[in-house]
């Protein structure tokens, strides 16, 4: 019904964001709230309404890829919505994909809410169904490729804090170059790199 709201944040909660467009204030559940950051300039947040009997719930996702995976989730027994956006919360949809590829169980089940047997079900059912959906994300571990990304320590921890914010790869590798020319302590990288990041939106 929606497929994206732009406009500005309002407001950033540890359970939603308040994005204002046209004089209305969208409440909006996300995976990670504070991914998202409170500027005057306008920002697109991609949209899926879930309706179920008791409520009407308006999500919201940074990229179009976080959305479809999370509507393949809830599409798995044994997952919801709260599930899925935890998983997302604590991932990075081409991690995902890739342990899902790989039939890795030992990866799924650190997310919150997730057994071996929800595990077991993730892979059974979207294993080989997600290709189309994210032909333009790598499948190998971004763990690596985001920690070979930094040159010290300050850069190391500034560049996982972000990641735990909830940057995919290929935000921060827009932005590896200018982190890379500066020398600077982990705060001073975080800030550089969110106004790097911001500019890009």
């Amino acid at each position: 019904m929606y497929d994206y709201i732009k406009g500005q944040i309002t407001r950033v909660t540890p359970e939603y964001i308040t994005l204002e467009n046209g004089g209305i204030g969208w409440q909006i559940m996300t995976p990670n709230p504070y991914a998202f950051h409170m500027t005057e300039d306008p920002q697109t947040v991609y949209t899926y309404l879930h309706v179920r009997e008791d409520a009407q719930l308006l999500l919201g996702f940074k990229s179009i890829e976080q959305r479809e995976l999370f509507k393949k989730l809830i599409t798995v027994s044994g997952i919801g919505p709260k599930g899925a956006l935890a998983i997302l919360a604590s991932g990075i949809p081409s991690q995902v994909v890739g342990a899902i590829e790989r039939e890795d169980e030992a990866y799924l089940v650190k997310f919150p809410g997730v057994g071996k047997k929800t595990a077991r079900q993730i892979i059974l059912d979207l294993k080989g169904k997600l290709h189309d959906l994210f032909t333009e994300i790598e499948m190998p571990d971004e763990e690596v490729t985001l920690l070979s990304m930094a040159e010290n320590d300050s850069l190391e921890e500034a560049i996982l804090a972000l990641q735990a914010l909830g940057y995919s790869q290929r935000e921060l590798t827009k932005v590896k170059t200018q982190l890379q020319k500066e020398d600077l302590d982990t705060e001073g990288y975080m800030k550089l790199a969110l106004r790097l990041l911001l500019k890009q939106q």
